[in-house]
């Protein structure tokens, strides 16, 4: 019988990707894979190939009532996974945050499981850093991991944020900037975080620009679906070529045409763009946990692969003034190109499946 790895993830795509990237991998070579998570995370999980799926019980409060329910609720989680590890024999588990993921790994602790916890962002999230010193070892996906509990420096490891083969596949890809009188690709991303910034500053700087620019764009824009038609218009009313949807299933098309990508600074978004090499202008979300953003925004733009500006410097006037300056320079495209495509960690799904290999029981 082949080895049984739980995955343990929060409801969100940032967790819940990176983790469908390793049991991917570890389905691949031979592993048989169960996922706990919450009913958000069902949401991502319609391909996660995983032969069960277990919900389990967690919760976060505020206040001392709020605080004692969440506690309750997290024992009950538990108590079933409890269950379900000694039910499946399960050889490790394999957390990657958010609060579903702490009943799975309190759990593995209390039955002396090999545990570890993978990191998304630029720094260690609350559930993470919460368990960071009681398991066995922490993968990183940016250098310079913030907030790490004193004492488990010595075990963490960087090796990047596991993405799909699909973006995988881009970073075997040239970057050519357009040439004059091409067309101008860009890709603005983040519509569920955009506010106005992305679905409405982004579009009015876009059509503020030199018309020497403006009429060669193709833009490609991920907006929330109360704002597609505001952004709709805007494009419409500078004479710009675009289509606003609410959601591209096809990421990895539009990375691999996109010239400049616009968006937020999510774990997932810059791990994607180092892999594919692709320059960016990177807006941080103000109000992101920790100010994780800022830090994960700051991985790309130190080896000069993004332009960063704060959600408190942004105005059409100053995105204009920057867009300009990146579009208009194809010499400055290629070299943030090259600048993401330094910073990238390309295999860290197949260096994350050898630390659960190297952690888990033996067979």
């Amino acid at each position: 019988m082949s080895r049984v790895c739980f995955v343990a993830a929060g409801g969100t795509g940032g967790h819940m990707f990176p983790a469908e990237a390793l049991a991917r991998e570890l389905s691949a070579r031979g592993w048989r894979v169960v996922l706990a998570t919450d009913h958000r995370g069902e949401q991502y999980a319609h391909s996660f190939p995983a032969e069960e799926r277990i919900a389990l019980d967690a919760a976060t409060g505020r206040g001392p009532i709020g605080l004692v329910r969440a506690g309750l609720t997290i024992v009950r989680g538990v108590f079933q996974a409890r269950a379900a590890l000694k039910r499946r024999d399960a050889a490790v588990v394999v957390g990657f945050g958010g609060y579903p993921s702490a009943p799975a790994l309190l759990a593995a602790l209390s039955q002396g499981r090999p545990t570890l916890l993978h990191e998304q962002n630029a720094v260690l999230g609350r559930t993470n850093r919460w368990l960071a010193p009681y398991v066995g070892a922490v993968a990183s996906s940016f250098p310079d991991l913030q907030k790490v509990p004193q004492g488990v420096g010595a075990r963490v490891t960087l090796i990047g944020n596991p993405v799909r083969a699909d973006i995988r596949a881009l970073h075997d890809r040239a970057f050519t900037a357009p040439a004059p009188g091409q067309p101008i690709h860009v890709l603005i991303t983040g519509g569920s975080q955009g506010a106005r910034i992305l679905s409405e500053t982004a579009p009015r700087a876009l059509a503020a620009l030199p018309d020497a620019i403006r009429s060669r764009l193709k833009v490609q824009q991920q907006s929330r679906p109360e704002t597609l038609e505001a952004a709709r218009q805007i494009y419409l009313d500078a004479a710009i070529d675009a289509e606003v949807a609410s959601f591209f299933r096809d990421m990895a098309q539009q990375l691999s045409a996109a010239h400049l990508v616009i968006g937020r600074a999510g774990a997932s978004t810059c791990s994607e763009l180092a892999v594919a090499g692709v320059p960016s202008v990177l807006i941080p979300l103000k109000i992101a946990m920790d100010d994780h953003q800022r830090f994960n925004a700051a991985a790309l733009a130190d080896a000069g692969g993004a332009a960063v500006m704060l959600e408190d410097e942004v105005t059409v006037e100053r995105l204009t003034t920057l867009l300009t300056a990146v579009l208009g320079d194809p010499a400055r495209l290629e070299a943030m190109s090259r600048g993401a495509r330094a910073a990238a960690l390309p295999d860290a799904t197949r260096s994350l499946a050898d630390m659960v290999e190297a952690a888990a029981r033996p067979a």
